[in-house]
């Protein structure tokens, strides 16, 4: 499996991303341990790697397939979220950064009147 410069340099700018984003990391270094020209046994990458090989060939095929564009997560199933990240962040940010008016702390009830969410809404998972 051959790789052009440019996908070399993404992948390994991939490699050393930061813990939150590891899924990808571990596809790019899987991708890098099965390029050059003489292709290596997918059971010896998937032992240094510490990863199945069915994972290693499930990557192989879908980087080979649609190239960097098939090591990005496809959409999950399931509803979509119904509130959007900006508004997520949002709340945090309040619990975090502000007291409420006559209180200590946020509880679900304050919490759900001040961003005009429902109380279930509000609840940590």
């Amino acid at each position: 499996m051959l790789l052009s410069d440019d996908e070399r340099l993404v992948l390994e700018r991939w490699t050393r991303r930061a813990t939150s984003a590891q899924a990808p990391a571990v596809r790019a270094r899987l991708v890098l341990a099965c390029a050059g020209p003489e292709v290596p046994a997918v059971v010896a990458v998937a032992r240094d790697l510490r990863v199945a090989a069915d994972t290693v060939r499930k990557w192989r095929r879908r980087f080979l397939a649609e190239r960097l564009d098939g090591l990005v997560d496809e959409p999950r199933p399931g509803r979509p979220p119904t509130i959007s990240v900006e508004r997520v962040e949002a709340v945090v940010v309040t619990t975090l950064e502000q007291l409420p008016k006559n209180a200590t702390h946020w509880s679900r009830t304050s919490m759900a009147q001040h961003s005009g969410l429902s109380k279930p809404t509000t609840e940590p998972k």
